[in-house]
């Protein structure tokens, strides 16, 4: 899918504040109501908007611990297993990456009991043949959402 200005400025809106109306929207891009609707729409069928979420403090939810684990896999299985370490809780992130380890993730944890459970289930799983775990000192900034202009 292409995206032209006004798609952008959908997404940007979006982005900065997910509760937007759709009038105010339309009011900020110049466009008519129905339009908006249907790019947003649009951009929703063509997975460019995969959903809509609450940015959440997850320290006042009981989650002090983050950590990034880079994990070196067994060859031939990085995606499988990719997806699988994906979809076990606390897991926020998964990235296929290059150079000397295969995959870095970024999880969220009560306390160090759950990382080290969590540590031991990862190398318990087969094809995942080393990690490393890094416990985040201090968080400077956190936030999915692109904080300039999309071009």
């Amino acid at each position: 899918m292409i995206l032209d200005d006004v798609d952008k400025k959908i997404l940007q809106i979006l982005i900065d504040d997910a509760r937007t109306p759709v009038l105010e929207i339309a009011n900020q891009t110049g466009k008519h109501l129905t339009t908006i609707t249907r790019r947003i729409k649009t951009l929703e069928q063509e997975g460019v908007i995969q959903g809509y979420a609450a940015i959440v403090d997850y320290e006042a939810l009981g989650f002090d611990l983050t950590v990034i684990i880079e994990l070196t896999l067994a060859r031939g299985k990085l995606f499988k297993v990719e997806h699988e370490i994906a979809a076990l809780p606390g897991v926020l992130s998964v990235y296929d990456v290059t150079g000397k380890i295969d995959a870095i993730l970024i999880a969220k944890f009560k306390n160090r009991r759950e990382v080290s459970e969590f540590a031991k289930k990862l190398l318990a799983m087969p094809f995942v043949e080393r990690t490393e775990t890094h416990i985040v000192l201090n968080i400077i900034k956190e936030d999915i959402r692109l904080s300039k202009e999309l071009d």
